[in-house]
């Protein structure tokens, strides 16, 4: 076997297939993807006004349209992936990297597609945030509420409060008695 087989002289292409349906295809998952996040930005705002108008079936309502678009946005980073690989990147290739591979192939729009995807996975994060936030503040005046209703201690208690018996103060402590013999 000669050495120039062993070790390739030229650089190896960088980019996978170069066709432009396929560049269509990459620009269609991003378009695709963030619409999808665009539904969660307003499915989370949703799921805020039901809170904050003590809706329960608005709140369950958004949970429920929040786990369907949850699924199938999985679905399209999956296809997104399989075109990250078909376009020379690997699986987890991010977007800037991809950008990068293709080079000269990138024109404006899947530019475009890529800020706006990025913006909306920021907003997203932010209204994701407030929700969380929201939440944990029902949660924590609905708990006070109800145990102001029954008349349960203000804090959860973890260890009982009452009824415990102190140890006598000349008890002996940590002596283990044998009663076999």
């Amino acid at each position: 076997m000669s050495p120039s087989t062993l070790f390739a002289t030229e650089s190896a292409p960088r980019v996978g297939l170069q066709s432009p349906a396929l560049l269509d295809a990459l620009h269609d998952a991003l378009v695709s993807e963030r619409r999808l996040l665009d539904d969660l930005i307003a499915q989370m705002r949703r799921q805020r006004s039901a809170v904050s108008a003590d809706d329960i079936q608005g709140v369950d309502d958004s949970t429920f349209a929040t786990h369907r678009i949850l699924a199938t946005l999985g679905q399209a980073r999956t296809r997104r992936r399989q075109l990250n690989v078909l376009l020379g990147g690997t699986e987890e290739c991010t977007l800037r990297e991809l950008e990068e591979l293709l080079g000269d192939l990138v024109d404006g729009r899947f530019r475009e597609a890529r800020t706006r995807l990025q913006l909306a996975a920021d907003t997203l994060a932010r209204e994701v945030g407030m929700n969380r936030k929201m939440l944990r503040e029902a949660l924590t005046t609905t708990d006070t509420h109800v145990r102001t209703l029954v008349g349960a201690p203000t804090a959860p208690a973890t260890y009982a409060n009452e009824g415990v018996i102190a140890p006598s103060p000349g008890a002996p402590r940590g002596v283990i008695v044998n009663r076999t013999v």
